[in-house]
């Protein structure tokens, strides 16, 4: 399996972080930056939380374009930093036709208030360890909803085949640096396919 935004976060840290508290005492920098790119995720959830508690009602994502556009580029703060410098001239992997692209493909397929529903069918914490087993990849992306320290990751996931962090891109990386997404996808799985071939 390979992860952008892999379920890793130690419950007191989540907890924690829920709460708005002080970085806990003993976390390394990693670990520390983690926590307060956690912690401000947190503080920034409100699309999320309308989302999850009444998805059907998001009609202006449905009945208007422009309220398509306004969501899509205001829900992220961290997405919507990397559009902004995109609309700004700035190279970041993202054109602006690939913004334009995105909510066009969202409202000629009404799919913007079903892909809501998301949030409010989850009932697992997005962040918290699901007893993965299987050989596990992770990219850690700057832009993503919180970096992920590789301490976490391998207490998450005890056959952990790689781990990277990158210099850009974010929450989609496909979309936003899809050349980068590719070379860590065939890093990531290149051991995995090199058992194979010794097996056969």
């Amino acid at each position: 399996m390979h992860t952008n935004m892999p379920g890793v976060v130690p419950p007191e840290i989540d907890a924690a972080a829920w709460a708005n508290a002080p970085t806990p005492a003993g976390l390394s920098a990693d670990e520390g930056a983690g926590y307060e790119m956690l912690a401000a995720t947190y503080r920034d959830v409100y699309y999320s939380l309308l989302m999850a508690s009444r998805p059907q009602t998001l009609t202006g994502l449905s009945d208007s374009p422009v309220g398509l556009a306004t969501f899509i580029i205001d829900f992220d703060r961290r997405l919507r930093q990397v559009m902004v410098r995109t609309f700004d001239g700035e190279r970041t992997g993202l054109t602006r036709d690939d913004v334009l692209d995105n909510i066009t493909l969202y409202w000629l397929t009404n799919t913007a208030v079903s892909a809501a529903r998301l949030y409010c069918e989850n009932k697992l914490n997005y962040f918290a360890p699901k007893g993965v087993t299987i050989p596990v990849a992770v990219s850690a992306f700057p832009d993503e909803l919180y970096v992920p320290p590789r301490s976490w990751a391998e207490k998450a996931y005890p056959q952990l085949v790689h781990f990277n962090k990158l210099d850009k891109g974010g929450h989609f990386p496909a979309w936003e640096q899809p050349e980068l997404f590719t070379q860590e996808l065939r890093a990531a799985f290149k051991p995995l396919r090199a058992s194979v071939a010794e097996a056969s």
